[in-house]
């Protein structure tokens, strides 16, 4: 029958995905994955895995990421998390949160994610409903071992990506449902983030973390007064 068909296709196909190994730094790409398949592989794997999965119209990625890759998206978020701090901007981070919507067949996992003036729409939720709720305000992606799609974050209407791909930092706006490359964050006006965000990453490496925030709060505090 038909139905039993279907069911045993997606059984042989659940098997397939229980046995693949992604090494670090690797990025997998599978087609013809239905929404059910993609699902089932989320709940799976929700706990102790360290990939990231995301889903666009029938096409399943999953990237393992390398240690760099976790040392830039924390970094770059916790001076995020300084400048909104300073500017007493109320924000909600998220991390790598799954957010999908079943009728546009997108799913993404950002490497961090942040609301900021839709914070209080989503302040206080347990789960987000994009078909409901609004995304998130701020994406940013480690483009490392490989290259964010822009075309995943456009079909959720995500407000602003950056990408930095180990030197370089990336400011892209949704502006008519596509990104346009900017050189200043609409966020920040008039802060020169795409210079200052890799000169300070680079510093924590040499310096270490702590010492690295204080010296960019510091830098912040400076910009603020000269507002």
């Amino acid at each position: 029958m038909p139905g039993q068909e279907i069911t045993l296709l997606e059984a042989t196909m659940q098997v397939q995905l229980k046995q693949i190994i992604v090494p670090p730094g690797q990025q997998l790409l599978m087609t013809d994955v239905s929404w059910q398949m993609y699902e089932q592989l989320l709940e799976e794997f929700e706990e102790n895995r360290g990939a990231r999965i995301n889903y666009s119209q029938g096409v399943l990625e999953i990237v393992v990421p390398l240690p760099e890759h976790e040392v830039g998206k924390i970094i770059i978020g916790d001076l995020l998390k300084v400048i909104l701090e300073e500017l007493d901007i109320e924000f909600w981070n998220l991390g790598s949160t799954t957010f999908k919507n079943k009728q546009m067949g997108q799913g993404i996992e950002a490497d961090d994610c942040f609301y900021i003036e839709n914070e209080a729409a989503v302040r206080g939720k347990k789960r987000l409903d994009l078909t409901a709720d609004p995304p998130p305000d701020l994406a940013i992606e480690i483009d490392i071992t490989s290259r964010t799609r822009l075309s995943n974050y456009e079909a959720l209407g995500v407000g602003e990506l950056w990408r930095f791909n180990g030197t370089k930092l990336e400011i892209n706006v949704l502006q008519a449902g596509r990104y346009v490359r900017r050189e200043e964050s609409p966020h920040f006006p008039g802060w020169p983030l795409v210079e200052a965000i890799p000169q300070y990453l680079e510093q924590s490496k040499i310096e270490g973390r702590n010492k690295t925030m204080k010296a960019f709060r510091a830098w912040v505090r400076t910009k603020i007064e000269k507002i």
